[in-house]
């Protein structure tokens, strides 16, 4: 039985790319053909960000420069939020700032404690050019505020400070895809 209601299924896996790759560290391009090579590109995003075991994805994570996300994640009481959002903007931040834990697809292995507002709001277009507005809280708007910022170039050790910005460098450093010079 064929499942092609279940997001990825009918995808492709593809690498995901690793810090230091030119891709995530510039700002992606508006997508303007929401065509079939568009549905294929979310097919992939969400097929790679399972084969991963992530929550969410980005397209330049799989080397794609397009204002792409895809999401299958969970808020603080557990309620599964799952999609994808065509050039996002982030256009609402707020609630308490909380520093929690963050990791990321591109830095496997790598784990941060990371300042983010408990509550945002995302909008966008779906893969057919329809609006859609996503509203997170808890970890579901720490995933979100995360994947707007890799649309911009941004990975979340951009935003550390201090100590832990130096303790996750040196991470880096000592893993096995740290200063592989990629890109």
């Amino acid at each position: 039985m064929r499942h092609s209601s279940i997001p990825g299924s009918s995808g492709s896996v593809r690498p995901v790319r690793l810090l230091g790759d030119r891709v995530l560290h510039a700002p992606c391009e508006e997508v303007t053909s929401f065509d079939a090579e568009l549905s294929r590109l979310v097919e992939d995003m969400f097929a790679s960000m399972y084969a991963a075991r992530g929550v969410g994805l980005a397209a330049n994570q799989i080397g794609v420069p397009l204002q792409v996300f895809v999401h299958d994640c969970p808020d603080d009481e557990d309620r599964r939020h799952l999609g994808h959002v065509v050039n996002p903007r982030l256009v609402e931040t707020g609630g308490v700032s909380v520093t929690g834990p963050e990791g990321c697809l591109s830095l496997p292995g790598l784990e941060a404690g990371t300042r983010r507002y408990d509550h945002a709001v995302v909008e966008g277009t779906d893969r057919t050019g329809a609006p859609v507005r996503v509203t997170g809280s808890g970890f579901f708007a720490r995933c979100l505020q995360h994947e707007t910022d890799h649309l911009d170039g941004g990975v979340f050790l951009d935003r550390l400070t201090g100590i832990r910005r130096r303790r996750a460098l040196r991470a880096v450093r000592r893993a096995h895809w740290g200063g592989s010079g990629q890109g």
